[in-house]
């Protein structure tokens, strides 16, 4: 009996269920469109659904649908068969009322260099967030009554547009150049171009003869220099926002005013005279680039070496010569700078890499990806236990590994979801025969694919490459390397860099003579100062790493350098 009624309770499920119609009309526009139309439910009114999905336990539902040449009036059907998180299926959603909504994330087709066709969505300022992006349809959020069992369908017309980005403007100290790149135009078989924030140092245009260092400060996408502010927050700033990661109120007045401490600093009498820039390099998988050359990217690593940072040298008279370049950046910009550093070892001369995305895939933050054999459970012969995604400093597990990967999976197949899992297999990947980069695992099962992790190991495995070429890498680097990273970093970053520092100790001929550096307790973010907590030392890359770039220039510097122009 209980067989026959699961059998009944299938079919009419298959009869009487809960769809959605997701349409646009002319008037939002009148083209065919490409893309993914995200379905999401709510329980919660603060925010519109789109703004509330996410990794933790707070999130609001998604389920996800490719749409090739979707016409106005036409209709995209999602039903129970589409992928969703952190359910499912809507078959899983309870009955009960819901605020939905819908998004069409547009993909714009890129014939590729490598004579793959792909479709994928390009980024339109917003530094690839699909609730935010530019020209994206959407819905105005409506409460409805949800039973996945009636026959019922639900009409969703996407009648909104979200608005272009304007332009950041120049200021006095904070000029904005775009340059065409020709080796990623070449690439992606249209225009593509790099941007750049440049904060000048004080009192630039008094000093014509000055030719400056330049400090790469690498990180996601910036849609101005930030972290500057020539004016100080307002006495009466409310003061009542809460920020649960550091359990304090008024985070926003703090970060203002940090803001205004650094331009103080920077306007000093004594503080080094340096351009430091952060680069806008967002690529139609992430917000930004990982600064190196990749086989489904292209040559993004090149193309910021040899074409936008020597424009920049140029516009704002800078040195142009390895010894008076340098890099940092935190996450994702710290990955940046030590893989910079090591891939371009002569272009720099020193990187400060703070809470490093993964600089060994033995330690893929839980992770190895040479010997597990399932990234999201302990390999295991009679149990499941899952693999954490992200913690606190005190190690409460805030979600899987597995949770991570099924919310970009319902955002975004073939690596499209423009979040952090689908970049790093985007850039380290070797390109499949679809034109989308290679699974480094299913991402349905976890199972890895070790032909992918051994070609990961080859190209992107910082540790490896430093390991195996030491004898010839070892001498443009000594000197040049230090590591920071909390001993609690939220995605389990330290784990890496544990192994890093295993073998950088035990360095000869050279010795790498640089630095590593643990935060108690510190989360993600913490950038090498133990005086400060944390929400203070994520506020202070610039202000902490200048100084340090003055002393490596003093120590190092070549014979006959400019060391005087820009001492003023």
């Amino acid at each position: 009996m209980r067989y026959v009624s699961l059998f009944l309770l299938s079919v009419l499920t298959a009869q009487a269920q809960t769809k959605f119609s997701v349409s646009f009309p002319a008037s939002a526009t009148s083209a065919t469109l490409d893309g993914r139309v995200l379905l999401l439910l709510s329980t919660n009114d603060k925010a519109e659904p789109r703004f509330q999905i996410n990794d933790d336990a707070n999130t609001q539902m998604v389920f996800g649908l490719d749409v090739n040449g979707l016409k106005p009036g036409s209709t995209a059907v999602v039903d129970q068969a589409v992928f969703g998180y952190p359910r499912q299926s809507l078959a899983e959603v309870p009955e009960g009322d819901y605020y939905v909504q819908a998004v069409l994330h547009r993909y714009e087709t890129f014939n590729l260099k490598t004579g793959h066709t792909v479709k994928l969505p390009m980024d339109r300022g917003e530094g690839q967030h699909w609730n935010e992006a530019p020209g994206n349809l959407y819905s105005k959020p409506v409460k409805i009554h949800y039973n996945p069992r009636a026959k019922q369908t639900v009409t969703v017309s996407m009648t909104e547009v979200i608005p272009p980005i304007a332009e950041p403007k120049d200021t006095k100290y904070i000029k904005h150049i775009k340059v065409l790149s020709k080796r990623l135009t070449e690439f992606w078989g249209r225009p593509m171009y790099l941007g750049a924030h440049v904060l000048l140092p004080h009192d630039f245009e008094k000093h014509p003869e000055a030719k400056f260092p330049l400090c790469v400060f690498h990180g996601h996408f910036p849609d101005d220099f930030s972290g500057f502010s020539e004016t100080p927050p307002p006495a009466n700033m409310d003061t009542t926002d809460y920020i649960a990661r550091f359990n304090i109120y008024g985070y926003k007045k703090r970060v203002a005013q940090e803001a205004h401490d650094f331009y103080k600093q920077w306007t000093g009498k004594d503080f080094p005279r340096m351009l430091i820039v952060e680069i806008q390099h967002a690529t139609p998988y992430y917000d930004d680039s990982y600064a190196v050359n990749s086989a489904s990217m292209g040559p993004w690593g090149d193309a910021i070496m040899y074409e936008l940072i020597p424009e920049i040298e140029r516009q704002f008279r800078g040195i142009g010569q390895g010894w008076a370049r340098f890099t940092y950046g935190g996450s994702t910009g710290g990955w940046e700078a030590l893989a910079v550093q090591v891939k371009y070892p002569d272009e720099f001369n020193g990187c400060f890499a703070a809470c490093p995305d993964p600089i060994s895939f033995s330690a893929y933050t839980v992770v190895d990806i040479y010997k597990d054999q399932n990234a999201y459970y302990l390999d295991s012969s009679h149990k499941k236990t899952a693999r954490p995604g992200k913690r606190d400093y005190l190690g409460h597990v805030k979600c899987t590994l597995e949770d991570c990967n099924y919310r970009e999976l319902a955002l975004g197949t073939n690596s499209r979801s423009g979040d952090q899992w689908d970049i790093w297999q985007a850039v380290y990947s070797p390109q499949g025969p679809d034109g989308y980069p290679k699974p480094i695992w299913d991402k349905r099962t976890g199972v890895i694919d070790r032909e992918v992790a051994n070609y990961w190991r080859e190209n992107y495995d910082l540790l490896h490459i430093m390991k195996r070429d030491w004898k010839t890498l070892g001498p443009k680097l000594t000197g040049k390397v230090r590591i920071y990273c909390g001993d609690m970093d939220n995605y389990y970053l330290n784990n890496a860099v544990y192994l890093m520092e295993d073998f950088l100790k035990q360095t000869r001929n050279p010795h790498y003579h640089g630095e590593v550096a643990y935060g108690d307790r510190a989360e993600h973010c913490w950038n090498g100062d133990p005086t400060q907590p944390n929400y203070v030392t994520r506020l202070r890359y610039n202000s902490m790493y200048v100084p340090k770039i003055l002393k490596r220039i003093e120590e190092s510097a070549p014979k006959g350098a400019d060391l005087t122009s820009w001492r003023y």
